[in-house]
């Protein structure tokens, strides 16, 4: 399939260049800005967010480099040409400040060219990383119908901005998983049959980049069912609300709004939309070898081994808890190559497109 991102030129660019036009949507519960942008006039329409999920740090800072990339393409590139990209970086800002204490903190890597890179660090992650409880999550929050202005002003300010934009051909949601065993990608279910080559071409891509695609099997819980191996369907707010009503937890239940997903595919069309999975953490083969959780689906098993983790590195100083967490089997994933295959992922859903 045809590339048309130029990735290696991406992630050296800066992070949204003061030429690079956007302008404020709305702003978060804590008065902070968010910032939305559109390049491009052409007929195929895409929309890009990340930061949903206040401890994904990575799709923020990948799309704040697509943003400066974008904005350097003159008016006859294709992406320009073809496309109308309307973006929000940052959905969260608040959730990005309260995970700032572990997330503006570094350590040097090297990615898989064994070139120098940054990595997040385990450490300050597990002792400070916070996530938000259904009803504060932004992904499921968008607003159920135009009438619905109890949802999060992040969310109201986002849907608002889709909602003058759409339809959309192309929706991406950049997510992230704290550990997990390899990247994972997932897909809106009904593009299985037309995402074949796309999803072979990202397995190999994964495997000589040295990683291990996640296969996961989760068998319609949540929305997840397994396409094959690394791939599964987006979930899906209606399967979310449907696990806590089977568990008794009705109030749970109902605080489950729209995804983004959902809501752009309600403005019409049938867009493709996709949720980038990438391992902040990698538990290795190791981690399951030893006297501690494997990593396990869903929200409790990523408890369990948290706590476990945090169990692990608790009254030791830095370097030893370092040191004991790569016995475990766990070691941070660069970022750099968290980005690349991000935007390996959208390039190949933008080659399955044609203007009209």
């Amino acid at each position: 399939m045809q590339q048309l991102l130029d990735i290696e030129a991406i992630l050296v660019a800066d992070p949204i260049a003061a030429t690079t036009r956007g302008r404020t949507i709305g702003q978060s519960r804590q008065g902070a800005s968010i910032e939305a942008y559109v390049l491009g006039d052409g007929p195929l329409r895409i929309s890009l967010i990340g930061g949903c999920h206040a401890d994904e740090p990575v799709g923020p800072a990948m799309l704040a480099r697509l943003v400066t990339y974008l904005g350097w393409l003159p008016e006859t590139h294709p992406l320009i040409r073809d496309w109308r990209w309307s973006i929000v970086p940052h959905v969260n800002p608040d959730g990005a400040a309260i995970n700032a204490a572990w997330s503006d903190s570094t350590v040097p890597t090297t990615d898989h060219l064994n070139e120098p890179d940054e990595a997040y660090d385990l450490v300050a992650y597990v002792q400070e990383v916070v996530r938000e409880l259904p009803g504060d999550d932004i992904e499921f929050g968008f607003p159920r119908d135009p009438l619905d202005r109890a949802a999060r002003p992040e969310n109201l300010a986002v849907a608002g901005f889709l909602g003058a934009e759409g339809p959309f051909h192309l929706h991406a949601s950049f997510h992230g998983m704290g550990l997990a065993p390899g990247p994972w990608f997932l897909l809106e279910a009904s593009w299985a049959d037309r995402t074949v080559a796309m999803r072979e071409t990202l397995r190999d891509l994964v495997r000589s980049m040295g990683y291990r695609p996640m296969d996961l099997d989760r068998k319609g819980d949540k929305g997840f069912y397994r396409i094959d191996e690394g791939f599964s369907t987006r979930p899906d707010s209606r399967a979310m609300a449907a696990h806590f009503e089977a568990l008794g937890d009705l109030e749970t239940a109902a605080l489950f709004r729209p995804s983004s997903m959902e809501y752009v595919r309600s403005l019409g069309g049938d867009p493709l939309t996709l949720v980038s999975e990438m391992p902040l953490f990698l538990v290795d083969d190791v981690a399951e070898s030893l006297d501690t959780p494997r990593f396990e689906k869903g929200t409790e098993g990523r408890k369990r081994l948290l706590a476990w983790l945090l169990e692990l590195v608790s009254d030791k100083p830095t370097d030893i808890a370092r040191q004991a967490l790569f016995e475990a089997g766990v070691r941070a994933m660069p970022i750099r190559d968290q980005m690349r295959l991000q935007l390996a992922f959208l390039d190949q859903a933008l080659s399955l497109h044609e203007p009209e």
